[in-house]
């Protein structure tokens, strides 16, 4: 059986997200529209445009939040010296799940990839080393994820410390988590080692 037209754009588009091939994507398209009334996907749909009428980038971090400063941010009992960089919102809530961290976050939103055209002005940089410049920032953490892109992404970053801030602190999470795998998907305890286990990164 062919897809209609209508069906087979839900099923491209769903199939566009993060790890959603294009046989879950049409199992997903087929589960929404499965009852005559659609209440699933009339749900799914006012759920997904309420958030996007809410949720924005934290004027600090950038992570995503409903307010101008996100609740991490706003909290004054965090380590304010403390930085650490992560690649996106759902690699901030794994080290935050795991209970090992109190300082602040930076979210890059991706990282530095030459085949997606994806180089440090769209990832924001210049935010970011205005940011580490901030005089209270005593230590910058990469929490990049341990794959190429990853690790090119921290060096991009040390290279940028050690020239605007050559006084700070830099380390890198411990090699307990595996090579090529994303931080969002390593378990709490090994991201609690990696964390409190962080070594002094190279800045050359």
């Amino acid at each position: 059986m062919a897809l209609s037209p209508k069906l087979r754009r839900l099923a491209e588009a769903l199939a566009e997200l993060p790890g959603i091939g294009p046989l879950s994507a049409q199992r997903i398209a087929f589960h929404l529209l499965s009852d005559d009334e659609h209440a699933e996907a009339h749900r799914l749909a006012k759920e997904l445009e309420d958030a996007a009428a809410s949720v924005r980038h934290c004027a600090r971090c950038n992570t995503l939040c409903e307010s101008e400063i996100c609740d991490t941010c706003s909290d004054e009992t965090r380590e304010k010296d403390k930085l650490c960089i992560v690649e996106t919102p759902a690699d901030q809530l794994v080290i935050e799940g795991s209970h090992s961290y109190r300082g602040l976050y930076y979210v890059l939103g991706g990282r530095l990839s030459p085949v997606e055209n994806r180089g440090p002005e769209q990832l924001g940089f210049s935010r970011l080393i205005e940011r580490i410049k901030e005089p209270e920032v005593k230590e910058v953490i990469l929490a990049t994820s341990f794959t190429a892109e990853g690790d090119a992404t921290a060096h991009y970053i040390a290279l940028a410390v050690s020239r605007h801030r050559p006084d700070i602190r830099l380390t890198r999470l411990a090699r307990g988590i595996p090579t090529g795998i994303e931080l969002e998907y390593t378990d709490v305890a090994t991201v609690a080692h990696a964390i409190l286990g962080r070594r002094d990164a190279e800045s050359r």
